[in-house]
């Protein structure tokens, strides 16, 4: 007879388990470890309940919220899982198109207009096939019939298509005046794509919500330059959030091994990957003898090792007042959300608050100002709540 064991993650462990048997359909015994699904951690200036909402994600990787009570969220390999009130309805959204889910590419983030409520458009990033086996970065835009995508518009190709599935970025965030910023990694195998003003690879852009180009991109006018550029030099942006009070857009990416950066983004700048970087290469020989140089932007702050920064969200809530102004950000490969105290553009100390929850791939601020986050391999969806 089969003996079956579930695992729970080890961050929820803490709480309390009790352990019990019981039969599976075919007879097997199934051993299981039961836990409440909320647990209370003490951060260094907040005590939070942590709510586990969802279990049984594979690759989450975006999500967002329609205004009704509903949330949607995507799954890498190319699907989008509805919620409302906090949980699955056992619904997901018909009709996506075709991804290429390959290694970090597939169906990435999600997002909806400034203006949904009016107009319904709802946006996502994702890796675009081609009939050579190629991919290309793309974004597309929907409206919600029933749950099925309708009225589809694909607004741009971050091209050239490439081979592979590493380094696709992609994070959509839309400013005060309803541009939206998208991210796109520069594919991994030739880093100096992201000095190359010819290709869309390793750049922050920046599109009209109905995909033109503004006039006033800073290379529009660059003979041979990607009009939708906004900046380069970015390794593979996996985060983006625009901080509505102040008019200001940040970002992480991931380094080779060191070098994960928080960059606050601004037009027309140069962030220097490859030429600079506090990394090295993963065998652990020298990518570059420099971390400086003229004419290319310093990070905010850097995390030698590797944290693997992936989504991040700037805390405006009253509901975490003293994370308020704090940007959080999700770390892969070290499981746990990272705090950065910001002082307006300069960064502080760094706290780091639920380890070995998961890789954890984004972290938002909900409307109604709760923050949660997903994760990888223990496919959670927890909601943080503020015990005051």
């Amino acid at each position: 007879m089969k003996s079956i064991k579930r695992y729970l993650p080890i961050a929820l462990l803490s709480a309390g388990v009790s352990i019990w048997t019981s039969c599976g359909p075919q007879g097997e015994t199934i051993t299981e470890e039961a836990i409440d699904t909320t647990y209370s951690v003490q951060t260094e200036k907040l005590l939070i309940n942590v709510d586990t909402l969802y279990s049984e994600f594979e690759n989450p990787w975006g999500m967002t919220w329609l205004g009704d009570a509903r949330m949607l969220v995507t799954e890498r390999k190319g699907e989008i899982l509805i919620f409302k009130d906090d949980k699955f309805t056992g619904e997901k959204v018909q009709g996506l198109p075709a991804v290429h889910a390959v290694n970090q590419a597939g169906l990435l983030d999600i997002a909806v207009h400034p203006k949904y409520a009016e107009n319904g458009w709802i946006y996502i990033a994702y890796a675009k096939n081609f009939p050579d086996s190629t991919a290309a970065t793309t974004i597309m835009r929907f409206k919600l019939e029933g749950n099925t995508a309708a009225q589809q518009e694909e607004l741009i190709v971050a091209g050239p298509p490439w081979k592979g599935g590493r380094h696709f970025g992609s994070r959509i965030v839309f400013d005060n005046e309803g541009y939206l910023y998208f991210s796109n990694g520069d594919k991994g195998n030739i880093p100096m794509n992201a000095q190359d003003l010819t290709n869309a690879h390793g750049k922050i852009h920046r599109i009209h919500d109905d995909g033109k180009i503004p006039t006033d991109n800073p290379f529009v006018n660059t003979p041979g330059a990607v009009p939708s550029i906004w900046t380069y030099g970015n390794r593979n942006p996996q985060g983006l959030v625009f901080d509505k009070a102040n008019n200001r857009l940040w970002e992480v990416e991931h380094g080779p091994m060191g070098g994960d950066e928080l960059n606050l983004i601004e037009k027309g700048k140069n962030y220097g990957w490859p030429v600079i970087s506090y990394g090295m290469n993963y065998d652990g020989t020298v990518l570059t003898e420099i971390t400086e140089k003229e004419g290319m932007e310093q990070p905010v702050t850097y995390y030698v090792p590797s944290i693997a920064t992936c989504g991040l969200t700037l805390v405006t809530s009253d509901k975490y007042p003293a994370w308020k102004g704090n940007i959080l950000i999700g770390a892969l490969a070290k499981m746990h959300i990272n705090r950065v105290e910001m002082n307006g553009t300069t960064a502080g100390a760094k706290e780091i608050m639920l380890q070995d929850i998961g890789r954890v791939r984004q972290v938002s601020e909900s409307p109604d100002g709760y923050i949660y986050a997903i994760t990888e391999g223990t496919g959670l969806l927890v909601k943080l709540i503020p015990i005051r």
